[in-house]
C-alpha cells in the first residue's frame, strides 16, 4: 500500500512563511491581550473524558477526538460483546479552552480572585473541514472570572476589538446578545421549554441557513408555523434601528414577559461601557445569535466580517460551568478569537506584509578557510542577534550567493583564508549591492543596526 504524504483531512504543515505569518498574529495577539492584563497559562492537549463529556451540548461532545484505551486494556474492553464507546477510552483532546480553564479553577484554589487568563493553544474538534474550518486549530481566549461586573465583558471585547484594529481589519462587528433574553423570546413564541435547546441550535444558524432554512428546520424540530413566525417575527431586527432603538423595540414586544427587562437593562448597560472602548461604533444587537455550547448564562457575543462567512470569534458568561468543578458557582466571562479564520482574511487582504522565515545574514566561504574558523565567524554575527546560516558546502561564490537570496537572506558574508587570518570579512547587501570589508565584530554590529 502507498504510504500518502498528505497530512490527515482537517489537519496542516505549516512552511517557514506562513508560519512566520502566524508567530506574527499570534504574538500581536499576545501583546494586546497582556495590555489589559491578562496572564497566560497553558494546559494539557488531552483532558479526561469526564471533564470533556455534558459541557458542550449534545452536537459538541460528537465532535470530540476520544483516545482509545491501550494495550491490555483496550484488549480487554474489546472482549465483551456489547462494548459501548464509553467502554474503549476515558480520555480525549480538548475541544475547546475554556472547559480546561474551568478545570483549572477548580484545581488551584489560590488563583487570584479576580482571574484574568489569556491562553493560546490548538484544540481539535471532529468537524467537516472546509474553508477557514479545520481539525486542529489555534484558539485564542481572555477569560475573567470572580465577577459578574459588565465591566469583564466590556474588558474582553474591548481586548479583541483592539487585537483586529491593531492587525489592520477594521471591517467587523461584534454581534451581542443575552441567552436569557432569548429564553424569553422563545417563551414569548409559545414554544414549550423542553424545546428550547434544540430552537438555539436552529436560530443560530439564522446567519448559514436564513429565514427559509430555520423555519424549515424548526419545522422538522416540532415547532408549530405560528410559534415559528412569532418567534422569527421578534428576533429578526428591522432595518433603520440603532443599537438602543433595537433594545427598546425588544422591550415593547416582549412586555408579556416580566423577567425580559432585566436582561434589555444588562445589554443596555454594556453598550455604554463599549461606547468607551477599543470596541465603540463596532458592536450591533443581534437576537439571532445563540451561540452553540450550553454553558453560556448571559451576555453572548461573536464576532463577524461581511468579507467571511461565519463568526471569526465568540464568546459570553459562562457563570455556572466552572461551579461543575469546584462545587459552588463562580462567575466568568470569554471571548475567543477565530485565529485560523483571522489569518486566511489577513492574508487575502493583503495586511500580513510578508515575513522573512530565512536567515538574515548567509555566510559564504572558500574551500582554503578551516570549518572552525567559519563556526566562529558565524558566532560573531549570531552574538548580535543576527540570524545567520552557514552554507555547508564549498562550491562557486556565485551558487552560494544564489542559494542566500532563494532563502531570503538580506546579507551574505564572504569569507576567504587571508581573511579569516586578520579576523575580517566582506559583507554584501543582496537588496543594494553595497558590499565593505570589515572586521568581524564590527561587520555583526554594522548589520544588526541595519535590521
Amino acid at each position: 500500500m502507498a504510504i500518502s504524504t498528505r497530512p490527515p483531512s482537517g489537519m496542516r504543515d505549516f512552511m517557514p512563511e506562513e508560519l512566520a505569518h502566524r508567530k506574527f498574529v499570534a504574538a500581536t495577539i499576545a501583546q494586546v491581550y497582556e495590555k489589559y492584563g491578562f496572564v497566560q497559562i497553558e494546559t494539557p492537549s488531552i483532558e479526561n473524558l469526564s471533564t470533556l463529556l455534558g459541557k458542550y451540548g449534545d452536537e459538541g461532545d460528537q465532535l470530540l477526538f476520544r483516545i482509545l484505551h491501550r494495550r491490555d486494556k483496550l484488549a480487554r474492553a474489546l472482549e465483551n460483546d456489547q462494548v459501548e464507546e464509553k467502554d474503549l477510552g476515558d480520555l480525549g483532546l480538548r475541544y475547546d479552552l475554556t472547559v480546561p480553564l474551568a478545570r483549572v479553577i477548580a484545581n488551584y484554589p489560590d488563583l487570584p480572585r479576580f482571574f484574568k487568563r489569556c491562553q493560546i493553544q490548538p484544540v481539535w474538534r471532529a468537524d467537516r473541514p472546509g474553508k477557514g474550518r479545520f481539525r486542529e486549530f489555534l484558539q485564542c481566549d481572555v477569560d475573567i472570572t470572580g465577577t459578574k461586573s459588565l465591566i469583564a465583558e466590556a474588558e474582553v471585547c474591548s481586548a479583541v476589538a483592539e487585537v483586529f484594529c491593531q492587525l489592520g481589519f477594521t471591517n467587523f462587528k461584534i454581534h451581542l446578545n443575552h441567552r436569557q433574553l432569548l429564553k424569553c423570546l422563545i417563551k414569548a413564541a409559545g414554544i414549550e421549554i423542553e424545546k428550547e435547546s434544540t430552537t438555539l441550535v436552529a436560530v443560530d444558524k439564522l446567519d448559514k441557513i436564513e429565514v427559509a432554512g430555520v423555519k424549515k428546520e424548526l419545522n422538522e424540530r416540532g415547532i408549530e408555523d405560528q410559534q415559528v413566525d412569532k418567534l422569527l417575527g421578534l428576533i429578526i431586527r428591522p432595518e433603520n434601528l440603532d443599537e438602543k432603538q433595537e433594545l427598546e423595540r425588544l422591550r415593547n414586544l416582549l412586555k408579556e414577559v416580566p423577567e425580559a427587562a432585566t436582561f434589555i437593562d444588562e445589554l443596555l448597560s454594556l453598550t455604554s461601557l463599549l461606547d468607551q472602548t477599543a470596541a465603540a461604533g463596532r458592536y450591533c444587537i443581534d437576537t439571532s445569535l445563540a451561540r452553540g455550547l450550553g454553558y453560556y448564562t448571559g451576555p453572548i457575543f461573536e464576532i463577524r466580517s461581511p468579507e467571511f462567512s461565519g463568526s471569526i470569534g465568540g464568546g459570553g458568561r459562562y457563570d455556572g460551568l466552572i461551579g461543575m468543578f469546584r462545587g459552588k458557582d463562580l462567575p466568568a466571562v470569554g471571548f475567543s478569537i477565530g485565529f485560523e479564520r483571522l489569518v486566511l482574511i489577513l492574508e487575502e487582504r493583503g495586511l500580513l506584509n510578508k515575513k522573512i522565515a530565512g536567515p538574515d545574514l548567509m555566510l559564504c566561504h572558500f574551500d582554503d578557510v578551516a570549518d572552525p574558523e567559519v563556526v566562529a565567524a558565524a558566532k560573531a554575527f549570531r552574538d548580535q542577534g543576527i540570524k545567520t546560516e552557514i552554507y555547508p558546502e564549498t562550491p562557486k561564490l556565485g551558487k552560494q550567493i544564489s542559494y542566500a537570496e532563494s532563502v531570503g537572506a538580506r546579507w551574505v558574508a564572504i569569507l576567504g583564508a587571508a581573511e579569516a587570518a586578520s579576523r575580517q570579512i566582506s559583507i554584501k547587501n543582496l537588496t543594494s549591492g553595497e558590499q565593505q570589508v570589515l572586521g568581524w565584530r564590527e561587520a555583526a554590529r554594522f548589520i544588526a543596526g541595519k535590521l
